[in-house]
């Protein structure tokens, strides 16, 4: 499960950033009522300081499965590569 925020503007990319969380926090709550644990994935075309602070920690932690900049070949790539090698058991 995840989130792709294609806005570029820095000034929204918080707000953005916000929405997606909360997306992704009910998708989390849902399957947790049936014991179970998505994958879950973040990518954002404009990542501020704040929200990448908050992102890294996420990841940290292994509530969010992975997070990539759309604007970063590299990311972007590894995403994919990640998404492609989830294994569903």
């Amino acid at each position: 499960m995840g989130e792709l925020k294609g806005g570029i503007d820095p000034a929204g990319a918080d707000e953005h950033w916000k929405t997606a969380n909360s997306a992704l926090d009910r998708i989390r709550n849902a399957f947790e009522k049936k014991k179970l644990k998505p994958f879950t994935c973040f990518v954002g075309a404009a990542i501020e300081n704040s929200m990448a602070i908050e992102i890294f920690k996420q990841l940290q932690t292994g509530t969010l499965g992975n997070a990539a900049n759309l604007t970063q070949d590299d990311q972007l790539t590894s995403i994919c590569n990640w998404i492609i090698n989830i294994d569903i058991g």
